[in-house]
Order: structure tokens, then C-alpha cells, then sequence
């Protein structure tokens, strides 16, 4: 008999869009024929929560506590009818369902205020140019994360929007501490998300759970939902995976996990919940499951003796968003951070180029585990029959695309397929900052939808990039992201510190670094993160060849992965990071640029090494070319040809016009007839959508069959100078 599958992202992850995960696993389970069901547990507690009736019962709820309050609690309190009266329609028009209300929201005194809008006057100056509807989608913000510190500190202290629990999860060495929350009584959230997986359960009849954990925040909701399953509805078997599981629960081996969930996965789902379905049927022994733990006669045993190998990325299936609640999702503005905006603003259909990550070097990075060290791309045709689908089963046409590193030669294949079928995508995506991405292949990535990219910059130190093994260089992170930043592109930089050995003078040189970055403006958003050492990555794995020492925790029996080490050679890089903070805030948004660095730190720093145009220099310094191999390809409209006489001292002279017709003007060229006329008919044969493929010698070729003359003297014209502004590319 064919097992119901109910797949469940527990909460909390985004209010904006699903996490992708249980998509992708109910499009693999679609090719297999396995009818399943799927849930974001995260929008639906907090779409029943933030409503009238959920208010009015969290106001009760608190009312029948004896607590001693904050000032703000007790000024939110004395307001609780004036949430009640507003929260519906703030909802509403945080799922663009109410747009007018902004006017309301902005101009009157209509939302409730309480701590979070104390930072408004300081943030005045970022988000004084924003449209009115960016700026009350901010309010509206700001209103719901005061509702979120009330239920913190009155009914709930593990709340979150995009993590719940989180402390519980992160650097769980131990089960203890979240096995007692667990059996602790259900909070008031708890009673929320209980209720609407319970009613969902009913609904659905599923004989197998799989509940994703991708995130420390979701896993305190992920053991509450298999909990609640495990002592309701003990027929059902629950297995759990994801992205936290796949880091940290690597050595399990405390068998209390067990009393919340049956089986445990690792790695990709797609193969090892196959067989567990058919072990479920009979059809398999459980000794032949695939990367699974499970209890056995009172010990977590770890079953792999499927010979199957995993499902190949190109078979498993286009994600499947159906089930889920899509136009009720919650389009906010946290900060004013850009990069943080699209996040968080708006909804995206969210696919993968390439299982893994091409590069798999930097040793920060846990490059010995499956997601990030098996590289397996898919051709560009999939992707886009694939993107098509989406947009068809969704109505939404921007993407994000999830890889850890979308390689440059498949982006390119993408953009081109894009613009083949004239399909109107918006896109963004995370790279490395490779060379090939000259400023022609950011202008193909444009025409086709590409509107921002994230990548590493790191520690911005070439010393340290060279430990970490990234691959690039600060000048070259410079030259490719003027590239991008020309084409229309937005660049997000990863920042990092504390990377082992790094000193306070290269911290302060990497903020200088920074510093010029955005002076340039050739990177627009930006965020630091503090190293942290992780048991799978080379650092890790070998810390002494980092000239670190690791001191700790020893291997626990729940969660592994974060390491405390100890760097001799290093500084206190804590003391730096308020600084670091503040300091890109205000670059962000292009101002105090000209501040001494000292300015941003209440400790004396060295001063700069860095010579103060080292960006500059770095920018004016081009490694774009033009090869025999490089495709040619005109992304520009079809050229109209003329013959027409100029006057030229009293003779007549016949020239060719060529008159090309952009979005926003009309370009005219004058060249000699024969080069204008093979300009007209060449040029279509150049388009993403001609079945003829030009490289540059090719075109070369073509141009001297015709006996047009001295091919560099074309390509050092006018003419060809304009042609090249207006979409004449070379990939």
C-alpha cells in the first residue's frame, strides 16, 4: 500500500518565503509517484498568532500571569485594544493585500508605538527617501517586533520570527537541556502550533513525518512537533533531516532523541526517505536504509547498506511550492540593510544550479560534508524548463538561487537559455569572486534578470585569503565587483574576523579595505561575521596547521559541530566587533566615509597600512579580454540598414545607416556600405536566440570571407566602440 507522505518545516525560518527544503523533496517524491503533503508550520503559527483572535488571547494569557513588568510591557499592555484593533489589517497589508494602508500607517497615529520605534529618529536619515509603502511595510515592522518582545518576556522567552529556541540548539553538546524543554509544559506558542499540527495530521492522514530542521532555531519546534506526534498518533512513523542535522548530529549517539522521532537522516533526503518508504512497505530490510539512525534494541545504530547511490541531481524533480500558503506570506523590512531587505522583502522561488560547491576549498568552510564537497551541476535547458514550471505552478517570477557558489560558465549558459526562451525573471544568487566574471558576463547576467549577487570578501587581507584558500585577492574582489556594480547589479560582501593568526592590524586594514570598497561604490551592502571553527572543515579538522589550538568541547552525545580554540598568535577580536558594526552601517549608506578609523572604536588601533587609493588602483586595473574562443553574442534589438548620400565637398558619397533601437533611444551609425550591411545581417545571428553559435574567430572569419577590408580597423572604429556600449558582448 503507497505511503502518504506529510512533510512539515517546523518554526520558525522566514516570514517572507518558504525554506525550500520540503519543496524539493515533494518535487523528488512526484517522480516517484508518492503522494505527499506539505506544511510551513512557521507562516501558520504566526499568521494564527498575529490576528485578532490570537491577540486577544495572548493579552488574556498574560493578564492571568502575576508578572513584574517592564515599563514597555506595561505601556504595551494599557494598548492591548489598539493592537487588537490594528493587527489584522497590518497583516494583511504586509501580504500586499491592503496597499493603501500605508498612507494610514504613515500619516496618522493608527499603529500602537512602543520601544522598537524609540530607534526612528536615528534611522530617519536611512529610510528618508524610501516610498511609502517601503516605509510603512518598516513600521509595520517595528509594530510586530514590539509584539515579539512582549511575548518574550511575558509568555514565551524562546520566541523569534526567523528562530525559535535558537539558544536551545546552538552548540547543543548535550540533549539534557533540550530534552527538558521538551517535556516541560506546552508554552503559549507551543498550544499554537500543537493545535494547527494536530488539525493538519487529521486532514492529511500521513503514514510517515518528515520534518526538516535547517537552522539551531528550528529545532526545539521540530522535537515538539515529533512529540506531540510520537505521543498522539504513535502509528506514524517521523524521520528528520536537514541542514542542522546534516552538521551537527553526525555522531549521534544519546538515544532519548528517540522518544521524539523514529529515524534520523544525513546528507541529501532524496534517496534515504525512498528506502525508508519502502522499508516502511516491506520491500527492504532496515539494515539496508540509507544514512539513517534510528534505535535498536535501546542504542542509536547507524544504517547504510543501500547500494543504490543518491538520486542525480538531474532527477530529482523541479521543487513543488503547492500546499503552501503563498500570497500569505509577510513581505517586512527589518533593517536598512539592502541585501537584508531582499531577504526578507517579497517572495522568491527558490532553486539550485549545481548540487555542492565547485570550488570546495576555503577552509573555513565544511567542505567533507556531502552538500558542500559533492559538485553535481545540471544543464541550463533543466534549469529553466525548471524555472518555468515555477512560475507557472506559482505566478512568481523572481528567483534566488541557493548555491554555495553559482559557478561563472553556467550562469552564463542560464542567462543565455533566459534570454533565448524571453522569459522576464528577476534573479539573484551567491558567488565567488572569480575573475570570469568580466564586465561583458555582467551584463549578460543583467539582460537576463540578475539584479544582486553575495559573495566572500571574508577578511579582506591577501594573507589571510591565501590561508583560507579563496582563491582571490582584495584587488580582485575590487575589479569584479566594479564589474558587477557598472552592469546594474548589486554586490553584497561577506565580512569575517577573528580568522586564526589575524592580528589587530589586519583587522583595521581589512576595515580600511572596507572603507574604499564603498567610498568606490562598487559594493553596496555588506555584513561581519565573527570565524568560528566547525568540526568538518579544514580548520577543524586540523587546527594546528592554523597555528591554532583547539580546546574544547569533546565529542558530545547529541550535537557536534562548533569548536573553542585558542589563537596564540591572534588578537581579541571581540573587542573590534561593535566597531566593525557600526562603522559599515554608516558606509551602507554612504556616509562618514570620511572618518579617521579610530573614530569607530573606544580603544587605541593601529593606524592603516593600507595606502589610501589602494581600491582605486585596484578598479583601473581591467583583465576582461577578448579571445579566439569567447562567444560573441548581441543582446541588443534588431539593426535597420539604410543607403544614404552625405554632401562631402560638393560630391555625393553613399554611406550605410544603421539604426538600432534601444529602451530608451535610438542609435545611429554611419559606416561604409558593405561593413553596415554585414553589421545588419550578422548582428541577429548573434542573438541568445539564433541557432548559429559565433566565437570571436569565427566572426573574424566570416567578416574576411566577405572581403570587407582590415577586421582591427572595425573593431577599433566608432561604430564598433557603440556597438559594444549597446550589447555587443563577448563571454
Amino acid at each position: 500500500m503507497e505511503k502518504k507522505v506529510y512533510l512539515i518545516t517546523p518554526p520558525f525560518t522566514q516570514l517572507n518565503t518558504p525554506y525550500p527544503a520540503t519543496t524539493y523533496l515533494k518535487g523528488f517524491l512526484n517522480t516517484i509517484n508518492i503522494n505527499s503533503f506539505q506544511s510551513d508550520l512557521g507562516i501558520d503559527v504566526i499568521l494564527e498568532l498575529f490576528s485578532k483572535n490570537g491577540l486577544e488571547k495572548l493579552f488574556f494569557e498574560i493578564h492571568q500571569k502575576d508578572l513584574e513588568l517592564s515599563e514597555n510591557s506595561m505601556r504595551m499592555l494599557s494598548l492591548s485594544k489598539e493592537y487588537i484593533k490594528s493587527i489584522d489589517s497590518v497583516i494583511t497589508f504586509l501580504q500586499d493585500k491592503n496597499p493603501t494602508l500605508a498612507h494610514t500607517i504613515c500619516d496618522s497615529d493608527y499603529l500602537p508605538e512602543a520601544s522598537r520605534f524609540q530607534q526612528l529618529e536615528e534611522l530617519d536619515w536611512a529610510f528618508g527617501t524610501m516610498g511609502i509603502r517601503d516605509k510603512a511595510r518598516h513600521l509595520s515592522t517595528l509594530y510586530l517586533e514590539d509584539l515579539a518582545d512582549l511575548i518574550k518576556e511575558t509568555i514565551d522567552p524562546h520566541f523569534g520570527f526567523s528562530r525559535y529556541a535558537e539558544r536551545l540548539g546552538m552548540s547543543a553538546n548535550s540533549f539534557d537541556e533540550l530534552y527538558e524543554a521538551i517535556l516541560a509544559p506546552e508554552t503559549f506558542v507551543d498550544k499554537i502550533l500543537v493545535d494547527i499540527l494536530k488539525e493538519r495530521i487529521i486532514s492529511a492522514n500521513p503514514d510517515l513525518v518528515c520534518i526538516s530542521i535547517p537552522f539551531p532555531g528550528n529545532l526545539y519546534g521540530a522535537f515538539r512537533c515529533g512529540h506531540f506526534i510520537k505521543k498522539n498518533f504513535s502509528n506514524i512513523k517521523v524521520v528528520m533531516g536537514g541542514g542542522y542535522v546534516n552538521t551537527e548530529l553526525r555522531f549521534l549517539t544519546d538515544a532519548r532523541v528517540f522518544d521524539f522521532v523514529d529515524f534520523i537522516t544525513l546528507d541529501d533526503g532524496e534517496k534515504p526517505i525512498q528506502c525508508l518508504i519502502e522499508m516502511l512497505e516491506g520491500k527492504r530490510a532496515l539494515k539496508n536504509l540509507k544514512r539513517t539512525f534510528s534505535r535498536h534494541e535501546e542504542a542509536v545504530i547507524y544504517w547504510d547498506g543501500a547500494k543504490e547511490g543518491d538520486i542525480p541531481f538531474t532527477k530529482t524533480g523541479t521543487p513543488d511550492y503547492s500546499d503552501l500558503p503563498l500570497k500569505n506570506y509577510l513581505s517586512v523590512i527589518e533593517i536598512a540593510n539592502p541585501m537584508h531587505r531582499l531577504w526578507s522583502d517579497g517572495r522568491w522561488n527558490k532553486l539550485t544550479l549545481a548540487h555542492g560547491c565547485y570550488w570546495k576549498k576555503c577552509t573555513f568552510c565544511d567542505i567533507s560534508l556531502n552538500y558542500i564537497g559533492s559538485y553535481m551541476p545540471i544543464n541550463a535547458s533543466i534549469i529553466c524548463d525548471r524555472i518555468e514550471e515555477l512560475i507557472a505552478q506559482t505566478g512568481e517570477s523572481g528567483f534566488h538561487f541557493v548555491d554555495e557558489a553559482a559557478p561563472p560558465a553556467l550562469m552564463r549558459d542560464v542567462a543565455l537559455e533566459i534570454l533565448k526562451r524571453e522569459l522576464t525573471v528577476t534573479w539573484w544568487t551567491n558567488i565567488r569572486f572569480e575573475k570570469n566574471f568580466t564586465a561583458d558576463l555582467c551584463r549578460l547576467l543583467q539582460a537576463s534578470g540578475c539584479m544582486a549577487v553575495s559573495g566572500g570578501l571574508e577578511v579582506a587581507s591577501d594573507r589571510l585569503l591565501d590561508m583560507m584558500k579563496k582563491g582571490v585577492t582584495v584587488t580582485q574582489v575590487a575589479k569584479v565587483a566594479e564589474n558587477f556594480t557598472k552592469a546594474g547589479i548589486m554586490v553584497h560582501a561577506y565580512l569575517m574576523y577573528g580568522f586564526p593568526t589575524q592580528t589587530a592590524q589586519e583587522t583595521i586594514d581589512s576595515l580600511e579595505m572596507v572603507r574604499q570598497l564603498f567610498e568606490a561604490g562598487v559594493v553596496q551592502s555588506g555584513f561581519w561575521h565573527r570565524f568560528a571553527m566547525t568540526a568538518h572543515s579544514p580548520v577543524g579538522i586540523n587546527p594546528s596547521e592554523f597555528r591554532v589550538e583547539k580546546v574544547g568541547p569533546d565529542l558530545g552525545e547529541f550535537a557536534n559541530n562548533d569548536l573553542v580554540h585558542k589563537d596564540p598568535e591572534g588578537t581579541d577580536h571581540e573587542l573590534f566587533s561593535e566597531g566593525l558594526r557600526k562603522s559599515l552601517f554608516n558606509y551602507m549608506h554612504g556616509i562618514c566615509l570620511d572618518f579617521p578609523l579610530y573614530e569607530w572604536f573606544e580603544f587605541k588601533i593601529p593606524k592603516t597600512k593600507v595606502p589610501k587609493n589602494y581600491i582605486q588602483k585596484a578598479i583601473a586595473n581591467s583583465f576582461d579580454f577578448e579571445s579566439a574562443t569567447s562567444k560573441v553574442v548581441w543582446t541588443g534589438n534588431q539593426p535597420f540598414f539604410s543607403i544614404i548620400e552625405i554632401d562631402k565637398k560638393g560630391k555625393k558619397i553613399k554611406k550605410g545607416k544603421l539604426v538600432i533601437h534601444n529602451k530608451v533611444e535610438k542609435i545611429e551609425l554611419i559606416t561604409m556600405p558593405e561593413i553596415g550591411k554585414w553589421l545588419s545581417e550578422v548582428l541577429p545571428k548573434l542573438s541568445a536566440s539564433s541557432n548559429e553559435k559565433f566565437t570571436f574567430i569565427k566572426l573574424i572569419e566570416h567578416f574576411e570571407a566577405q572581403e570587407l577590408g582590415d577586421f582591427d580597423k572595425l573593431v577599433n572604429s566608432f561604430t564598433w566602440g557603440k556597438l559594444r556600449e549597446s550589447g555587443l558582448l563577448f563571454l
